[in-house]
């Protein structure tokens, strides 16, 4: 299917691995030119080569900490001169952080909130002035189905990914005006760099696979998701066949979730 997406110009942030990696490539797929960004400059290059090899598109790698405003501004404004426009931002940064509540400071719950939520707020506060003089454009929010239904020992990550669900339908409407849709993908179990460091942490018996494969049980449909699953959402959300769609939550979690 085309997407229509041609001659446009994204930003992924959190882009160097797993998700936002998966997501830039299919997107320079498309014949978007694409920028990416994340702290390690050295990994955000290779992956920018590797995408730009694979892809024959254009990737531009731009290190920068979505925690620090000034930097968020830079890898914008940047991206958006580099390209002539900008009409694509996934918000995609983010790690891992859940357990109990009584172990998680008040230093941790900081740092998620600024990086997950206030790392959202500033990447489309820095974006949708470039989106606005094109006419419109897409911001595509990376959350989890436990930002709807939290369990237990997921704070903080449940608390910000709930808010990031929240934020996204005020931002929806917010933009609305301006032909700016504003969706998230609520990431389940998808195969990513985080599960790759979780399991070398619990002193692996067998294979990264083996345990992708154990995981996937709990799945109703059996298996663990590829990121490239998510990537092609993100690429439709992205593209003009999902003009009338803003304001949602979609999950893609092989049907975890308890809610819809």
């Amino acid at each position: 299917m085309n997407l229509g997406l041609s001659g446009k110009a994204a930003l992924v942030t959190g882009g160097s691995d797993g998700i936002g990696k998966a997501a830039a490539h299919r997107l320079a797929v498309e014949g978007v030119a694409v920028a990416i960004t994340a702290r390690r400059a050295d990994h955000l290059q290779a992956a920018a080569s590797e995408i730009e090899a694979a892809t024959g598109g254009r990737v531009l790698a731009l290190p920068g900490d979505m925690i620090d405003p000034d930097q968020v501004e830079s890898v914008v404004a940047q991206a958006a001169s580099a390209f002539g426009r900008l009409d694509i931002l996934v918000s995609n940064a983010g790690r891992s952080a859940a357990d109990h509540i009584d172990n998680m400071s008040d230093e941790v719950w900081r740092d998620d909130i600024d990086l997950k939520l206030m790392g959202a707020v500033r990447g489309a506060r820095a974006a949708s002035p470039h989106m606005r003089k094109q006419g419109g454009g897409r911001i595509i929010n990376i959350t989890t189905p436990s930002g709807k239904a939290p369990g237990g020992g997921t704070v903080p990550t449940s608390v910000s990914r709930a808010a990031g669900i929240a934020l996204t339908k005020a931002m929806s409407l917010d933009y609305a005006p301006d032909a700016i849709t504003v969706n998230t993908v609520c990431i389940g179990l998808i195969k990513s760099m985080q599960h790759e460091r979780w399991w070398q942490r619990s002193g692996p018996e067998g294979t990264l696979e083996e345990w992708y494969e154990k995981m996937g049980a709990k799945v109703p449909l059996g298996r663990v998701g590829e990121a490239e699953e998510a990537a092609d959402l993100i690429a439709f959300l992205a593209s003009d066949l999902a003009a009338y769609i803003t304001g949602t939550a979609v999950n893609i979690d092989g049907g975890m979730s308890p809610v819809v």
